[in-house]
């Protein structure tokens, strides 16, 4: 089996090693192609106005001056043209991608392209919180419940055009609680904020902020999940047509 690998934190992220070392326990033909630089939050965009700059690493290790659907795209289209991938990895990602974060996520874009090109795709992400902290995730629960899981899911397999959001809990490897299969969650809008600045010479400048706020997670949803130290796995589709509203629509429009 052929294992094509990205991320989103960059080539040099501590996660991408941890998945590395994850996919080495299910092939022993395994190829990295990951971004130059960090590319958190730029979700499924693609280079179309510059041109992407491949650099060589190793033997099976690149990094593409792009984003995670450039590197997929580089990967199977280019390095890897002569024998496809047979499964896309993702990942790991520092932080959780559940709720709306998978519309944001590169994490979960590398996933989507690799199931747009027709490759069954996975997207892994482990949390962080307040007492683990953003530097120092429990890359060791993806490491030890990842490879388990994976050839599960891999057995099973997946219909055309749907991917497999996971995401570890924030707690050591033995502290996890079980697997569940959930829907994607829903966090209060109100957590997304600006924060306005002033530099040096009184100009303003502005990030974008995310507050920490209490919000009841859905029953059965990402979210729920997490906070129940369960691996949460999430089936999502490429097709984001709303059934019901089409049909009324059609109605409507006749």
């Amino acid at each position: 089996m052929r294992i094509l690998i990205t991320n989103d934190d960059g080539v040099h992220g501590p996660g991408l090693e941890v998945l590395e070392k994850i996919a080495a326990q299910l092939s022993d033909d395994v190829f990295t192609v990951a971004p130059e630089t960090d590319q958190s939050g730029v979700a499924h965009s693609m280079s179309l106005s510059d041109p992407l700059r491949l650099r060589q690493i190793s033997e099976r290790r690149f990094a593409v001056r792009g984003t995670p659907t450039d590197c997929v795209i580089m990967g199977v289209r280019n390095i890897l043209k002569d024998k496809k991938p047979d499964l896309v990895l993702s990942g790991v990602n520092r932080g959780a991608n559940v709720a709306e974060d998978v519309t944001y996520s590169g994490t979960v874009a590398g996933a989507i392209e690799g199931t747009i090109l027709g490759i069954p795709s996975i997207a892994l992400s482990q949390a962080y919180g307040p007492v683990s902290g953003r530097f120092s995730p429990h890359w060791a629960t993806a490491e030890t419940h990842a490879p388990a899981l994976l050839r599960r899911l891999i057995a099973e397999g997946t219909p055309p055009g749907v991917l497999l959001n996971l995401n570890f809990p924030d707690c050591p490897p033995d502290q996890v609680a079980g697997v569940a299969v959930t829907a994607q969650g829903v966090r209060s809008a109100e957590l997304l904020d600006i924060d306005a600045r002033m530099d040096g010479r009184g100009i303003p400048y502005y990030w974008i902020a995310f507050q920490r706020g209490p919000y009841t997670p859905g029953v059965g949803t990402d979210l729920e999940a997490l906070a129940a130290k369960k691996i949460s796995v999430t089936p999502l589709r490429l097709d984001m047509t709303d059934e019901p509203t089409m049909t009324k629509l059609a109605e409507v429009l006749g």
